[in-house]
This record gives structure tokens, sequence and C-alpha cells, in this order.
């Protein structure tokens, strides 16, 4: 569950951050025009000031004037009071920025004579100052109070960043990996583009000719219902949120693909594991059985019940350990007493054992049936007799495990195939990713088992 909250937690911060990036790059424009207006103003202030020292000598113009819904417009020239501008020809049209219209309270029709800006290179002229206003003398200009850009570029912000993250969500919201389908991922594109069209109508926009109100497109007169602008701004939104979704779908599929390879190796460890326990439990078996049938023969009646006993205890503990991978040290250390006494019966005063375990040590985890191999071979391989007893060790020393014997050869050696050392050394690694070491020296053979911390495995 924590893990769910995690996740869907990341998804939304991603989400976040894309949509905040796709806010910025489409209203790109809006930086631009603030940063151009700005430096209008400048010039503008720049140009004004050597005019109020002396009386400016400006071109006029007289005509009519036809505003865009954006806020801006053009005069058309009916009068050209100055035949000779700074362009040294006729003047046919003059730009009339937003913010002259704001200023001077102009309406779409209105009939303008007003001084020029002189034009840079081929644009046209841009209107300076009106001074007759539909017939009336404007004696000074109005104080300019229209809206600044930055409150349209809010609105615009505002507006994207909403839809941009709405159509994220639409595109990773309860989202199922393990149905991930073609079909679901083009019902959640069908959800976006109409989240996107149903949007188109309530993108907001600055009414130049209505006092600056902020009014959205559904509000339009009908024959201005299409915003090329806003339409394109709202494809790219739906174009990032559709391609999101497909690469969001690959990561999750990835991630699946994954899980999957991660449980296949889990079960084939798994497999390996229970072919190599396959092993031991053969031998033993047959072992244990040969030294039932003497007790039997030689009729020590309590010995025999003691010994089926601490046999059954053994047999219980394989087949209950048998399909689990760990098991603690001290499980295993009162198996290992159960197992000693089975070879305490068949080698009589023969066979010893001294065992020193840390009890530090006694909770920690190891691999299950780690011990009995070891002690299975010692006594498989060395010559054990009242003369030469063997005494098996076991104690604890840096964090492993020590079993150690001394060496006494059999006057005939069986062929080792070492198949129980290997089984140990596979078993150990691929559980607690350490190996074992083994030591043979000329008089002993020590094998340490290293242990791992108690919360690593």
């Amino acid at each position: 569950m924590n893990m769910l909250k995690r996740k869907k937690r990341s998804t939304t911060v991603v989400n976040v951050m894309i949509a905040i990036v796709i806010t910025l790059a489409v209203n790109f424009s809006y930086i631009l025009v603030m940063i151009a207006e700005q430096r209008e103003n400048s010039s503008n202030t720049t140009n004004n000031q050597p005019q109020q020292q002396q009386p400016p000598q400006q071109p006029e113009a007289e005509g009519v004037l036809h505003l865009s819904r954006d806020g801006y417009g053009y005069i058309i020239v009916k009068h050209n009071i100055s035949q000779e501008t700074p362009d040294e020809g006729e003047v046919d049209s003059i730009f009339v920025s937003n913010r002259r219209v704001w200023q001077y309270r102009l309406q779409d029709g209105d009939t303008i004579r007003c001084t020029l800006y002189p034009p840079r290179g081929n644009s046209n002229p841009s209107l300076n100052e009106v001074l007759i206003h539909n017939g009336n003398e404007i004696p000074a200009p109005p104080v300019y109070d229209r809206p600044r850009r930055s409150q349209d570029m809010v609105w615009q912000m505002l507006y994207y960043f909403t839809l941009t993250l709405l159509l994220l969500t639409i595109m990773t919201v309860r989202f199922d990996v393990n149905n991930f389908t073609t079909r679901r991922y083009l019902i959640r594109c069908t959800g976006a583009v109409l989240t996107a069209f149903a949007f188109y109508f309530f993108a907001p926009f600055i009414n130049w000719q209505a006092g600056g109100k902020v009014m959205m497109i559904f509000q339009h007169e009908p024959n201005i219902m299409v915003d090329y602008m806003v339409i394109m701004k709202c494809l790219v939104a739906v174009i990032v949120a559709i391609l999101y979704g497909r690469i969001y779908g690959m990561l999750f599929e990835q991630q699946k693909i994954q899980l999957e390879n991660e449980r296949l190796r889990s079960e084939n460890l798994q497999t390996q594991y229970n072919l190599l326990m396959g092993q031991i439990s053969p031998h033993f078996f047959f072992n244990s059985l040969n030294s039932l049938s003497m007790l039997v023969r030689e009729k020590l009646n309590d010995k025999a019940l003691t010994y089926i006993e601490r046999l059954s205890y053994v047999f219980r503990y394989i087949i209950q350990n048998g399909q689990n991978t760990l098991s603690t040290v001290a499980d295993e250390l009162q198996f290992i007493d159960a197992y000693r006494y089975l070879l305490e019966v068949r080698y009589a005063e023969k066979l010893f054992f001294e065992i020193d375990i840390d009890p530090a040590y006694q909770e920690r985890k190891i691999p299950s049936l780690a011990l009995q191999p070891l002690i299975e071979n010692a006594v498989k391989h060395n010559s054990i007799t009242r003369s030469n007893p063997l005494t098996i060790t076991i104690h604890t020393e840096k964090d492993a495990i020590v079993i150690s014997n001394p060496i006494i050869p059999k006057i005939e050696s069986e062929i080792s195939t070492g198949i129980g050392l290997q089984n140990l050394s596979s078993r150990w690694q691929m559980i607690t990713g350490q190996d074992i070491e083994v030591i043979r020296t000329e008089k002993e053979f020590i094998v340490r088992l290293p242990l791992s911390d108690e919360n690593s495995i």
C-alpha cells in the first residue's frame, strides 16, 4: 500500500513538472510580447523627451480607425496633413497599438487626426498623439490605465497549466500495467482529445474593446469562435499528453517484464535448491536404515526405540525444512544434536563432537541442512577406529561457523565425487551471496561458513 502511494505521488509530481514546462513553452510568445512592449515604452519615452523641450515638428494625418479583436488597429488615411513624411512618401495606413487604443478610449470606426511616429524600416508609421477624436479636440492625452500585459499572461498560464495537467492525469490515472492494452490506451487518447475540445471553449482572452474584461471563447460572436492560436496551443498539449501516456505505458511494460524475469529467476533458484536438497535425502536415508537394522539385529531395544525417536525427528526436520531455504543456527544445532546421536550409536566410542557456538549467533540465519553434509563427509572419508577416534569440531569464529576434523586416511579410501561439498557451496552462494571457504592441510580439513548480518538475508 505504501509503495502504491509513493508511486501515485511520484506520478503526480512528474505530471505537474511536465505541465509547467508545456505551459511555459506554449506561452513563450507572451513573454516576448512583454519584453517588446517594455522596449517600446522605453523608446517612446526617450523620443518624447526632446520633443517636449522643442515644439514638435511631426507629420499629421487623418483617417478612420479599424480595430482587430486583439486590441490593435490601423488608421486608414483619408487626408495627409503633412505631405512630407520621414520616408518622403504618402502614408496609406497608421499602426495603432492596443496601448494607444486604451489610452485614448478609441473605438472601431472612429475618425482620428493624429501625429505620427516615423516608421522603422519597411513598417508603417505608428500613432504618436491623437489631436482630434471624432471632431473633438483633445488638449492632452488621458492617463493610460489599461490592464498590464502580465494580467493576460497570468490567465493564459493558469489555463494551459490546468489543461495540460488534466490531460496528463487522464493518460496516467489508475494505470494498471497488467491490463495495459492498445484498446485502453486509445480510450484514454480519446478522452484527452474530448477534454481538450471542451476546454477550448473556456480559453480566456482580454477583450480590449470591452474595457479589458476577461472573457471566454464561447462568449465570442459566432463568426469569431475559431481562434487558430488557441487551437494550436491546445493541440500541442494534447500531443504531448498522448506521447507521454505511451511512454508511461512502455515504462510500466518494461517494469512488468523485469518483475516477471525476477519471478522466473526466483522460481529457477527454488527449483535448483530443491534439486540440491533432493541429493541429500537419499544418501542419508540409506545410512540411517543401515544403523537401525544393526540395532535390531543386536536386539538393543531401548537404543533402537531412542534411535527411532531421534531418526523420526531428523526426518521430520528434513521434511519440514527441505522446502525452506533458511533456518536459524539454533534450529540447525538442535537438528545436529539428534543427528549426532545417530552417528554416535553407529560409531560407539569412536566418534566425538566438540560444539561451541557463541549464543550471539543463535538467531542468525543460514541455509537449511548446511552442517549435516559436512559431518557426513567427515565420517565417510576418514578412518574411525578405537585406536584412532575421529573428533569433529564445530565453533564460531569472526562471523563464521567453522567445522573441522583431523584427516585420518582410510586404508582403502573411497572415491570422492565432491557432490556434497559442491551442493553446499552452491546453496550457500545462492542464498547468502557469499562463498564458503575450504581449507585442506596435511593434518586437518576445515570448512568456514560465513554468516550474514541478521537483517541482510
